[in-house]
């Protein structure tokens, strides 16, 4: 990989202090005073430039219940 320019390292760096915080991008973006749109287009574009992005954390939506008898 060639090095970053300043603008990749820039959303690469929001990318990253997302998934370190285990935060929603959309979360994140409204932290950071970020567009979620400009934020998500850049982890896609990052990922078609074969730049290694980190993990989002997706908050669990479902929760097991046991149902007692």
């Amino acid at each position: 990989m060639t090095d970053l320019t300043p603008t990749q390292a820039f959303w690469l760096g929001h990318l990253f202090h997302a998934s370190s915080r285990q935060l929603p991008l959309s979360e994140n973006a409204a932290e950071q005073g970020l567009e979620l749109a400009s934020l998500l287009a850049w982890e896609q574009r990052l990922v078609v430039q074969e730049v290694p992005v980190p993990p989002r954390h997706r908050p669990q939506r479902f929760v097991a219940v046991e149902v007692a008898r």
